[in-house]
């Protein structure tokens, strides 16, 4: 097996599409847009992601004391394209709140998940955060963003 024919494999699995965000210890705003979210524990209330080692963010998110799972609606598109552009500031025109910690809460998600940076934990070329959810807030009846197949849809393909 090759990487590309795991990571076609892995593109057959239909996922929401968040963005993560951190504010940074010089008050900065980050975020990027991940797949990569499960539910862990109900009791204690515990979510995952997972985060490239090589990713620039990464110290900022590792050292951060809570960040924000913002699950994206389906109209939200260009939002979770912005996220994963690279060079540009991707706050800029976009509206958010302060959620706990100061982690940015983005305004329009569908559900939202603010954490406690809980553990972390070194997986290959990832790193996986446990976040120890603090609040968290969801729009009945929205309809979520889907990446399946590498592409965005605002409904599961048929």
């Amino acid at each position: 097996m090759d990487s590309q024919q795991f990571r076609a494999a892995l593109g057959m699995f239909a996922t929401g599409v968040t963005v993560v965000t951190v504010r940074s210890a010089d008050g900065g705003l980050v975020g990027l847009t991940a797949n990569s979210f499960n539910s862990v524990s109900l009791d204690p209330p515990l979510v995952l992601w997972s985060l490239a080692r090589r990713a620039g963010s990464l110290p900022t998110f590792t050292h951060g004391t809570h960040y924000a799972i913002n699950i994206l609606a389906a109209d939200q598109k260009e939002l979770a394209q912005r996220f994963a552009m690279r060079d540009i500031d991707r706050f800029a025109g976009v509206s958010w709140r302060e959620g706990a910690g100061g982690a940015p809460v983005l305004d329009g998600a569908v559900a939202v998940f603010e954490c406690a940076n809980r553990s972390r934990y070194e997986e290959g070329d990832h790193v996986i955060f446990v976040g120890e959810v603090e609040r968290c807030t969801a729009r009945p009846g929205a309809q979520p963003l889907i990446f399946h197949g590498g592409r965005y849809f605002t409904e599961l393909p048929i």
